[in-house]
């Protein structure tokens, strides 16, 4: 709603009814994994998903899809012990829930190593090798939602008006905004022409390898500076940034000074707002190797590590 406010804040033009927004009908379902992070790794069994379940599972070192109703035995990941088994039989959500309040989330396999580990610990628990004993929750599940934004982030706040979206004249696969005190929407068709209201994020990741140096020159060059945080909402604004990166840590304008001991901010700063992984951001920094420099991790907690500012990582530049 805070960006429904803004959108209506930004049209002046009291003569301006209907305006586009980025939100477009595809009919594409996808799979979302339950801690947020993009899924870049579905190891799907032969004929699998079959297109009338929800929810995913492993058996066999595969994926498989059911029905979220259905109970088997799950995994979860915690942040400080790694991967827990529940040796407890519950539905997708209810298993997702006990993951949450117990330890992380739902195991997320990202990648085959972590297929491997995810197989080990089943295979260790001899579990039934047929029939449902075998079969263990894992972070998946399917978003049954065909409408899409246009920069492809991921958001389930709709606003649609009473009976909306309901596609009457067909083909009605685009969304606009009326702009009276309710700022509801509708569905129109694509070709039909009205007002838009353009986007630009504050921030913007940049997914060449760069060392910190280097990645600070670009984003000066390019934008304004190396991202700075301060607060919780640029923080949040990191977090969504960040999912879409190639390495596992991305570069922050944050810099340890061998000279004085401390962590600072290139924008001067200082540091007063910390969200470090635990461990780093200490002032004992190995000065004698390499210069510290600050990165945000691109999974997991998203916490700050320090990193040695020779390491080749995406970067995070600041248009503010």
């Amino acid at each position: 709603m805070k960006d429904m406010n803004e959108l209506k804040k930004s049209v002046n033009d009291r003569n301006v009814e209907l305006v586009w927004i980025g939100l477009q009908k595809t009919g594409r379902d996808k799979w979302q994994s339950s801690s947020g992070e993009p899924v870049l790794y579905l190891n799907w069994a032969t004929g699998q998903p079959d297109g009338r379940d929800d929810c995913g599972m492993m058996s066999n070192g595969e994926f498989h899809d059911l029905p979220c109703s259905n109970t088997r035995y799950f995994i979860c990941n915690n942040t400080n012990t790694g991967l827990v088994f529940v040796n407890q039989m519950m539905n997708w959500r209810d298993a997702q829930s006990y993951c949450r309040q117990n330890h992380s989330d739902l195991v997320s396999v990202r990648n085959q190593n972590e297929n491997q580990q995810v197989q080990q610990i089943i295979r260790d628990r001899q579990l039934p090798r047929s029939g449902s004993g075998s079969h263990v929750w894992i972070g998946l599940f399917r978003v049954r939602d065909s409408w899409q934004w246009s920069d492809q982030s991921d958001s389930s706040f709709r606003y649609w008006k009473s009976g909306e979206p309901n596609n009457a004249g067909g083909g009605e696969n685009c969304t606009n905004v009326e702009l009276n005190a309710q700022g509801q929407w509708h569905n129109y068709p694509c070709n039909s022409q009205y007002p838009f209201v353009c986007h630009e994020d504050k921030l913007i990741l940049i997914k060449e390898n760069l060392t910190w140096s280097e990645a600070l020159r670009y984003c000066r060059r390019n934008h304004e500076d190396l991202v700075s945080v301060h607060s919780d909402e640029i923080q949040h604004e990191v977090m969504n940034v960040v999912k879409g990166a190639s390495t596992e840590a991305v570069w922050l304008g944050l810099r340890h000074s061998c000279t004085v001991g401390i962590w600072f901010w290139v924008s001067g700063e200082t540091v007063c707002y910390h969200n470090w992984a635990p461990g780093n951001g200490t002032s004992e920094e190995d000065c004698e190797h390499a210069v510290r420099s600050g990165a945000v991790q691109s999974g997991g907690d998203q916490r700050w590590i320090s990193r040695p500012e020779t390491d080749k990582l995406n970067f995070i530049c600041s248009r503010y």
